[in-house]
């Protein structure tokens, strides 16, 4: 049943996407003498630029997009052909917040496109396992930045997952190995441990003793990117893929416009589509982007933000040869100099120098929003740390990044684990 959601999910994505690309055409800005300020003249293009859709589907200039429109619908249709059960029994379930744009409201308050996986988890916590005396162990596996903690919580902070449990216990890769015997009581908790290195199975068995004394139908769940963790797992691991393009277009949209209706703009939801694209699925810099954007529904504003990010984009080619979502992915500093000032001294995105010791340091007052938008004309000198954004869903997590000139950096080590530094 779940993975039938699961096809229905990416089915709908999908089809969201090939729509938009139909209906929106890539922004081309016009020059200071080719704008129009009067309305009427206004009116009077936007209809023609309906005509011209019109006429280009008719002569096949879009054939490719109508391709993929009849894909789509071919998958559609594969997939409700035999639905009839899926739906009875779906009527049993809980029912799930409304996604956008119903839910716009919400949005921020509820864990995107990951109902399967959700419902997963929960269906493991809840689960009763007491049979099997020892706790059972799931990991939850999936590479940098796609919402592993977040679907954790999310998943944890289900009404009937807090009641089930009487206590919740946090451990990373440090903590995890300071505990003994005497830490666990005997009654039924649950147990997220996140590993950000891989341990010796040594260690992971005196953790495992250590919590073999909580109480019956206790569970724990490992997180990490490592696949090799999961073998620590006494069930099947949940693989956390990250939002396929359809997803991620979907999403940057519906949290870029909020409550208006893109239909009523397609200046700025070709110009959203551009930016989402440029994006490459980067999740974090969406979210910031697209709260920026939602400030702000306004063109010529969105146009600003696109030029700076794509001038952005371009200048890191030009320097290290990646997109800036490579360069994350490889834990890389990227260069965020043209966000400041093509004159200014060379300024990098780096991983924190330590946990301990960045938090300890003072936040500068300017975000990544700020610099991202422009908003800030004062950016302070050498290093220092801002907040990049913090989550709206439990636990709220905030995360922090740190900002160096190139002249007081004189390299960028290979074994930094971090871009970002998370606190909750």
């Amino acid at each position: 049943m779940l993975v039938k959601l699961g096809m229905l999910v990416d089915a709908m994505y999908q089809g969201y996407y090939v729509l938009d690309t139909f209906k929106y055409n890539p922004y081309e800005e016009m020059t200071t003498q080719e704008q129009v300020s009067n309305s009427y003249a206004l009116s009077c293009l936007a209809r023609l630029n309906k005509r011209i859709r019109a006429a280009s589907c008719a002569t096949g200039i879009n054939s490719s997009v109508n391709h993929d429109l009849e894909a789509v619908m071919r998958n559609l249709e594969s997939i409700v052909a035999n639905i009839t059960e899926f739906v009875i029994l779906l009527g049993g379930c809980n029912q799930m917040p409304k996604r956008p744009y119903d839910s716009y409201l919400y949005i921020d308050t509820f864990m995107f496109s990951r109902p399967v996986e959700k419902q997963k988890i929960i269906n493991f916590l809840l689960k009763d396992n007491s049979s099997n005396g020892a706790p059972v162990v799931l990991p939850v596996i999936g590479a940098y930045h796609v919402g592993k903690k977040s679907l954790v919580g999310y998943a944890c902070n289900d009404s009937l997952v807090r009641s089930h449990f009487y206590s919740v216990l946090h451990f990373n890769s440090d903590s995890f190995q300071k505990v003994d015997h005497e830490t666990f009581l005997s009654v039924r908790t649950l147990v997220i441990v996140e590993f950000i290195s891989d341990v010796d199975d040594s260690e992971w068995l005196n953790f495992y003793s250590a919590i073999s004394r909580m109480g019956t139908g206790s569970k724990v769940i490992i997180i990490s990117r490592l696949e090799e963790i999961a073998r620590f797992g006494t069930v099947k691991p949940i693989q956390l893929r990250r939002l396929s393009h359809a997803e991620f277009m979907y999403l940057f949209k519906v949290l870029a416009f909020g409550g208006t209706d893109p239909e009523n703009h397609p200046q700025m939801a070709s110009i959203g589509m551009e930016i989402a694209k440029m994006l490459q699925g980067l999740l974090l810099s969406g979210n910031v982007l697209a709260d920026i954007l939602r400030k702000n529904q306004n063109v010529q504003f969105w146009l600003h933000i696109l030029k700076r990010f794509r001038n952005s984009v371009e200048h890191n080619l030009f320097l290290f040869g990646e997109h800036p979502k490579q360069l994350v992915e490889r834990n890389r500093p990227t260069d965020i100099t043209m966000f400041v000032s093509p004159s200014a001294a060379p300024l990098h995105l780096i991983p924190p120098r330590g946990d301990s010791s960045f938090h300890n340091k003072e936040l500068s007052k300017v975000t990544f929003g700020d610099l991202l938008q422009g908003s800030s004309t004062i950016v302070p000198k050498g290093e220092f740390q801002i907040l990049a954004w913090q989550s709206r869903i439990p636990p709220f997590t905030k995360f922090l990044a740190t900002c160096i000139e190139e002249k007081y950096c004189c390299s960028f080590p290979e074994n930094k684990k971090r871009r970002w530094s998370c606190v909750k």
